[in-house]
């Protein structure tokens, strides 16, 4: 008999077009209502954001910046830093990059105030620069010292002929030349079930794995659920599986050399990209030395069944 499981934080309500939770990627698919961002949001907002993007603000923010400040310069005379060369564009552009020589501390001397104004503005300009660069130093140094793992998972979820029944499979390996020490995983299945009222309901079942942790990992872990009588699909052929509303929610977790500490990554399969009836194809080979050679491309290969 399947045994279920308490909610794990993932709420029993469902709908018939639920989507999952937890995407592949491991990023959260929940839409927040009525949310308030605070100050203290922001460096998480900034250390979770992709590089391009990361990058990007900061390029807008500079550029938006110093042509704050050129208009600044322009509007309380831009002779208190360079005569006037009788044109606003000019003029502007005179402002941009001195501006830009006062906000990064550059200071190349071609350009310089000199009247009362333009000084207190270009001091308080550049209390704002060193601020910034403090603030984006900061930033870098905690994207970059962040531990993170980072597992790969195969693409796809495989149900197939195993010892004298059935097992569901997916893969992982590690994308750095790390060893992956004392790795450990956990697999909760969820099953979005209608009642007899017309409501949908989640279930949930911790999924019982051949191996759920090992010593270490310098290749690829297969990680095996068998379909026994205690499996909560075991009721289920496998056509029937592969039309399920069920989603694997997989938390792994492991040690890693990089940042001397334990690190965690989370995924989720769909049974919509079950493949039947194929195994997966060896991912790693022994070159004429000797060498173990590990082929990431191969992650997710498969081949149908003899």
């Amino acid at each position: 008999m399947a045994k279920k499981v308490k909610d794990p934080g993932l709420g029993y309500s469902s709908s018939s077009n639920a989507q999952r939770i937890i995407n592949a990627d491991g990023s959260s698919n929940v839409v927040h209502a009525n949310r308030r961002f605070g100050a203290d949001d922001l460096y998480t907002f900034f250390i979770e954001l992709p590089w391009w993007q990361f990058f990007t603000l900061i390029l807008i923010g500079y550029s938006l910046l110093n042509v704050l400040f050129a208009f600044v310069y322009v509007f309380i005379g831009i002779e208190q830093i360079t005569p006037s060369k009788g044109n606003f564009l000019d003029d502007l552009l005179n402002g941009f990059f001195f501006s830009a020589q006062t906000l990064t501390t550059v200071g190349y001397g071609g350009i310089a105030p000199k009247g009362i104004a333009a000084n207190v503005i270009a001091a308080f300009e550049a209390m704002i620069g060193l601020l910034s660069f403090s603030f984006i130093t900061g930033l870098l140094y905690g994207r970059f010292s962040k531990a993170k793992a980072s597992i790969r998972f195969s693409e796809n979820l495989i149900l197939r002929d195993f010892k004298e029944g059935r097992a569901l499979m997916f893969r992982l390996m590690n994308r750095r030349k790390t060893v992956m020490i004392e790795p450990e995983i956990t697999v909760t299945l969820s099953l979005s079930e209608k009642k007899l009222n017309g409501e949908y309901k989640r279930q949930f079942y911790e999924l019982k794995l051949e191996r759920n942790k090992i010593m270490y990992l310098p290749t690829v872990w297969t990680v095996v659920h068998e379909i026994d009588e205690k499996s909560p699909l075991y009721k289920y052929s496998n056509k029937e599986i592969s039309e399920l509303d069920g989603v694997l929610y997989v938390l792994t977790q492991y040690h890693e050399e990089s940042f001397g500490q334990k690190v965690y990554q989370i995924t989720s399969y769909n049974f919509s990209s079950l493949e039947i009836d194929v195994k997966y194809t060896s991912s790693f080979y022994f070159d004429e030395a000797g060498n173990t050679v590990l082929d990431h491309s191969k992650l997710s290969e498969i081949s149908k069944m003899n």
